[in-house]
C-alpha cells in the first residue's frame, strides 16, 4: 500500500469512509488496500451518513466516484478497475465533479449527503483524521478573527450552551489563576451523535479550535473528557493528539468520565474529572470561567463549540458577529429512521429540510427537536439558531428525532419524565422531587385524572428554580406535547389511547 501524506491532494486515490472501530469499515477498506497495487487508500473517519457507510469514494483528477455500502469484493475491483483503466464512473451511485485540491468532501446534487451544506463537516469522510496536513490549521497564526464572530456554545455540554462564547473566555482573561481549557466530549445519550462524529471524522480540527482557544483565554493546559465506555474513540483521539502535537501550541491530556447521562453537564464534567464520589452539577455562580477544574479559571466547550471556532479561523467573512447565532448548527437525525443522520444546516435552511437525509419508518407525527428533553412538535418550519428554537418552545442540542404515527404523545413524553427522576442529581428539590411528581402526574392521567393545569404550573416552578438541566429541561417534552397533543391527553383521562399503543402505565 502506498504511505500517503496530505491525501488530499492525491490523485487517483481511493477514500473509505465509516464509523471508527466499524468491521465492514476495515473489511471493505482492507480489501481496497489489497487490491490497489499504486493507488493509494486511506480510511477516511465517518461522513455522517449512516446509511450509505461504509462509503467508498474514489477520486481521478477532478472527478470522485460514490459508491455506497459496497461489499468488499466490491471495492476490490474497484480499486483495482481504478489502479488499471481509471474511474468506473457507469457503476458508480454518484460522480461529482471538483477543484483537484478540494479541502472538503464535494458532495452529490440528491441524496442525503446533498442535504445542507459541509462546512464544519466538510473533512469528515473526506481527509485522513490523523493527517495534519489534511487540515486548514490556524490556531498558530496570529488571527483574532474567532474572538470576533460571535460565536454561541452548542450543546447541553458547553459551559455557556446558545450564549457568547467569547464572553466566557473574556471572564477567564481577567479571573486569577491558570485559565484551562476542557473538551466536554461525555454524550451518553445515543440520540446525539454530532460530537462524536467530529471526533472520530476531523478530530484534528477539533484540536486547532482548542488551540485557537487556549491561546486567547492565556491557557496552557488543556483537557479533553470523554465517556469511559468509548475505549475505541479514546484510543482514536490519543492518535489524533500525537499525530498534531508538533502542530498545536497546547496538547491536551484525555480524561474518561461515567457513563451517565448527568455526567455530560458541564459542572457535573468538572466534578467527575475531580474524582467527585458524587457526580451531580455546581451551584452558580461562580461559572467555570470563574472558578472551574481544581479552582482554575475553565472553558467549558462542546467539540461542536470548538469545530465553529475554528471555521470561523478559516472562512471569518462567513461569520456575522451581529447575526443572532453566527455559524451553522449540526443536528443529529435520528428516531423512527432507517438510520441515523448528521446534517449541517444554517441560519437560514428550516428543520424540515433534515428529513430528506433519512428514510422514516412510517408516516411522520411529530419530532422531539433538542434530544431526550427537547420539545415536541409536528411543526419543524423552523431554524436552527438558539432564539428562533427557543422562542418555539424547542431545544438547541442539535437532535431532531423524528417519530412516527405510530407513536403516542402522552407515553413519549411520559417516557422522558420517568427518564428524568432516574436519572437527575438529586442535589435540589426540584430536580429531586419536580422530577417525580411530573411523572406521577401524567400516570394519573391514565386512571382518569387530566390535571393539566398542575403539570403546568410545576413545570415554571422547576424550570425556575432548578439548579441542574433535567430539572430545568424535563417539563419542556411534556408542555410541548400537551400544547401540540392536547386532544390525546384528554381521551387517555377517557381511557382511550388514540394510537391504541398504551396497553400500561408508564
Amino acid at each position: 500500500m502506498t504511505v500517503v501524506s496530505g491525501s488530499v491532494r492525491c490523485s487517483p486515490i481511493v477514500r473509505v469512509s465509516a464509523e471508527i472501530g466499524a468491521s465492514r469499515g476495515d473489511h471493505v477498506y482492507a480489501a481496497a488496500r489489497d487490491a490497489a497495487g499504486s493507488v493509494p487508500v486511506v480510511r477516511t473517519g465517518p461522513t455522517g451518513i449512516v446509511e450509505l457507510e461504509p462509503l467508498l469514494l474514489a477520486t481521478d483528477g477532478e472527478r470522485t466516484g460514490f459508491f455506497y455500502s459496497p461489499a468488499p469484493s466490491t471495492a476490490r475491483k474497484l480499486a483495482a478497475e481504478l489502479d488499471s483503466s481509471g474511474l468506473p464512473v457507469d457503476r458508480a451511485d454518484a460522480v461529482v465533479e471538483h477543484d483537484r485540491d478540494a479541502p472538503s468532501l464535494p458532495v452529490p446534487d440528491t441524496g442525503p449527503l446533498s442535504v445542507g451544506h459541509r462546512r464544519v463537516l466538510g473533512p469528515c469522510g473526506w481527509v485522513d483524521p490523523l493527517e495534519p496536513t489534511d487540515y486548514e490549521l490556524r490556531s498558530t497564526e496570529q488571527n483574532v478573527g474567532a474572538t470576533d464572530a460571535g460565536i454561541l456554545g452548542r450543546g447541553r455540554g458547553d459551559a455557556l450552551a446558545d450564549e457568547s462564547a467569547a464572553d466566557a473566555w473574556e471572564l477567564a482573561r481577567e479571573t486569577d489563576g491558570e485559565p484551562v481549557v476542557v473538551v466536554n466530549a461525555n454524550e451518553p445519550d445515543d440520540r446525539q451523535r454530532v460530537d462524536r462524529t467530529l471526533l472520530a471524522g476531523a478530530p484534528i480540527a477539533v484540536l486547532d479550535g482548542v488551540a485557537a482557544v487556549a491561546a486567547s483565554v492565556g491557557a496552557e493546559d488543556a483537557v479533553i473528557y470523554l465517556n469511559e465506555r468509548e475505549k475505541i474513540l479514546q484510543r482514536h483521539v490519543q492518535r489524533a493528539v500525537n499525530a498534531a502535537a508538533d502542530e498545536l501550541q497546547v496538547v491536551p491530556d484525555i480524561v474518561v468520565g461515567p457513563d451517565e447521562y448527568r455526567a455530560g453537564a458541564p459542572t457535573a464534567a468538572l466534578e467527575a474529572m475531580e474524582g467527585a464520589d458524587r457526580i451531580e452539577p455546581r451551584r452558580q455562580p461562580p461559572t467555570p470561567a470563574e472558578h472551574g477544574l481544581y479552582g482554575r479559571p475553565t472553558i467549558v466547550h462542546t467539540p461542536r463549540t470548538f469545530v465553529q471556532v475554528q471555521r470561523a479561523l478559516c472562512e471569518p467573512s462567513s461569520f456575522d458577529a451581529d447575526a443572532s447565532d453566527p455559524g451553522t448548527r449540526l443536528v443529529t437525525v435520528t428516531g423512527d429512521v432507517d438510520a441515523p443522520a448528521i446534517v449541517e444546516l444554517d441560519s437560514t435552511t428550516v428543520l424540515a429540510a433534515s428529513r430528506d437525509a433519512v428514510s422514516m419508518d412510517g408516516s411522520f407525527k411529530m419530532a422531539c427537536v433538542g434530544g431526550v428533553f427537547g420539545g415536541i412538535t409536528a411543526d419543524l418550519d423552523v431554524v436552527p439558531t438558539a432564539p428562533s428554537l427557543i422562542a418555539a418552545g424547542l431545544g438547541t442540542d442539535g437532535v431532531v428525532e423524528l417519530l412516527c404515527d405510530e407513536r403516542c404523545a402522552v407515553a413519549t413524553a411520559g417516557k422522558r419524565a420517568s427518564f428524568a427522576s432516574r436519572e437527575n442529581s438529586g442535589r435540589c428539590v426540584p430536580g429531586r422531587e419536580g422530577t417525580k411528581q411530573l411523572t406521577e402526574l401524567l400516570r394519573e392521567i391514565y386512571q382518569g385524572s387530566h390535571r393539566i393545569d398542575d403539570i403546568r404550573e410545576l413545570g415554571r416552578v422547576m424550570e425556575r428554580t432548578s439548579n441542574c438541566q433535567i430539572g430545568t429541561h424535563a417539563p419542556r417534552p411534556v408542555v410541548t406535547a400537551m400544547d401540540e397533543f392536547g386532544p390525546e391527553f384528554r381521551e387517555h383521562a377517557t381511557g382511550r389511547c388514540p394510537n391504541g399503543t398504551c396497553t400500561e402505565n408508564l
